[in-house]
């Protein structure tokens, strides 16, 4: 099920059935997120060699005949990907109104296209980064107060692009597919304010800089939704998690097991929501009478983590640890959590999965999951039981893909 969910956002399997007829004038394509290069790869089988630039995470490059690829840094930004945004925004300059930018933006982009706002340096950008990655801010939060300590997000990009037309094709990996986020927004207007920023700052403790104080303490450079400059922008969000959820539900219905869908936008702590799961998935099986069907509890969206130790996790192997621990060995309940973007947090690992000996192994094997939970260090706890999910990098993003799998007792 996570394979087909994973396949069925495939740029290559979907991305041209939304491209215009290409133009007659000059056609720029730019993108960035962890599927762009896989995008761009799509554009060129039906466009032919393209002028562009796209940016990478590394390792999801992919090869193109006219489209460059650049590889740089996710989660935490480097000079690598301020570089290539640079050369990004040169690109754009001076086109007119005969001429278009097709964007392909994908999750990931708000660390790969990097340039920081004011007197912000790149280093005190990672700093900002890496500690909005461990408040436990909820990605809507943290995509907002990026947009205004940014030269390229919350609408910006394609500012840069007029008079030209913008035609955005977008893998929507956010909780309610809201095209302002995927990204940070780099090509859709934003009507937060300086205020709204700095209320996040206070409420999730982040410790800014000076310079990053100073971009909020006045006028931000984010694009109001009515600016001219967005005019002849228009966002299409072609792939979401909702596809790639029914694509899964499509499979456990084939193999006679009843779905329960729990939503595709699901947002929290992992911890919290997995027990919240745990205690929905013990109520699921109390009600099935022997002979019943199966019952798959699945969904979707984006949970969080608050750092508190220092080990090696993240959100979907956090709740298939915090999973595990609430359901104790529950007999005939497995489970899988995964990132469909192949990356779990920082790691190479996309997630893990669980099963009613999940407790019993680790105890032989000497590891302790209260432990590993308590230290955010989940994909360690999973790497010493031979139950991580590596699929390497899937050149899609979808967001979290959960699974629960109910069989009667």
């Amino acid at each position: 099920m996570f394979d087909q969910a994973v396949a069925v956002a495939d740029p290559m399997q979907s991305l041209a059935a939304h491209l215009p007829p290409r133009p007659e004038g000059r056609l720029v394509v730019i993108g960035a997120g962890k599927a762009s290069a896989r995008m761009a790869e799509a554009v060129e089988a039906a466009y032919g060699p393209c002028e562009g630039l796209v940016i990478t995470r590394y390792g999801y490059g992919r090869p193109c005949k006219g489209i460059e690829i650049v590889e740089a840094a996710h989660p935490v930004p480097d000079a690598a990907g301020m570089q290539a945004t640079a050369r990004m925004l040169d690109l754009m300059a001076g086109l007119g109104e005969a001429d278009m930018v097709l964007a392909l933006i994908s999750g990931g982009a708000s660390s790969l296209l990097v340039q920081p706002a004011g007197a912000v340096t790149l280093t005190e950008k990672q700093a900002v980064n890496t500690a909005l990655l461990a408040s436990g801010a909820p990605i809507g939060k943290m995509n907002l107060l990026r947009k205004h300590l940014s030269r390229v997000k919350g609408g910006q990009l394609a500012a840069a692009a007029y008079p030209a037309r913008m035609r955005v094709l977008m893998i929507s990996d956010v909780p309610g597919d809201d095209p302002a986020m995927i990204g940070s927004g780099p090509t859709v207007g934003e009507a937060s304010t300086p205020a709204d920023a700095r209320a996040i700052v206070a409420a999730y403790g982040i410790d800014l800089p000076a310079s990053a104080q100073a971009v909020l303490a006045g006028q931000t450079g984010v694009i109001a939704p009515d600016d001219p400059r967005l005019s002849r922008v228009e966002n299409v969000i072609y792939a979401a998690p909702v596809q790639s959820l029914e694509a899964a539900a499509e499979i456990a219905h084939e193999n006679g097991i009843e779905v329960v869908s729990l939503g595709d936008a699901l947002e929290g702590e992992a911890r919290d929501v997995a027990r919240a799961h745990a205690a929905e998935a013990r109520a699921v099986q109390a009600t099935l009478g022997a002979g019943a069907s199966p019952v798959l509890l699945l969904s979707g969206g984006e949970l969080t983590v608050t750092r508190r130790g220092d080990g090696v996790g993240g959100p979907n192997a956090e709740y298939a640890l915090a999973l595990a621990l609430a359901l104790d060995g529950a007999p005939g309940i497995h489970a899988i959590a995964c990132d469909t973007d192949g990356v779990d947090g920082a790691a190479e690992v996309a997630g893990a999965v669980i099963h009613p000996e999940t407790l019993t192994e680790a105890a032989k094997r000497g590891v302790d999951p209260q432990l590993a939970l308590d230290g955010n260090d989940a994909h360690s706890f999973f790497a010493a039981l031979d139950d991580q999910v590596v699929p390497g990098p899937t050149l899609t993003n979808v967001n979290d893909f959960r699974a629960i799998l109910i069989a009667p007792l």
